[in-house]
């Protein structure tokens, strides 16, 4: 069941990140050379301490090849804390100049125990659904 909500996932020691994305038209504007994705997230903590999310990297590709990348600390202002067994869900959102492209990145997590570990995210399209012209 969680596999058709959140359709990308990657798993990395104790840590699953799973992701779903949707184009948003509402907030695209092909015309003007926008198109605008939402992509859940959701990290789910499987291992037997807790884990603080500190620090994003993502790497967004754009239909030309074009890269960008971006890095912050924590996600949607927060570097949440994940107990053993729970999960963290946020909402984002990406645009590009070109109606397809892809994101994939990283978490770096700092475990109960002091260690740090590096997170993959799964790798996922960013696809705007074809529009007659």
């Amino acid at each position: 069941m969680i596999d058709s909500l959140f359709p990308f996932a990657a798993t990395t020691g104790p840590i699953t990140v799973r992701v779903a994305v949707s184009y948003l038209p509402e907030q695209s504007h092909p015309a003007l050379g926008r198109w605008f994705w939402a992509y859940h997230v959701r990290v789910e903590n499987n291992g037997a301490v807790a884990a603080q999310l500190i620090s994003r990297h993502w790497r967004i590709s754009d239909g030309r090849g074009q890269v960008s990348e971006v890095e912050g600390e924590g996600v949607v202002g927060e570097q949440p804390l994940i107990a053993p067994g729970a999960s963290f869900d946020y909402v984002s959102g990406c645009p590009l100049s070109t109606p397809e492209g892809s994101m994939v990145g990283s978490y770096m997590m700092e475990m109960g125990d002091g260690s740090q570990m590096l997170v993959a995210i799964p790798q996922f399209p960013l696809v705007a659904p074809a529009t007659a012209s």
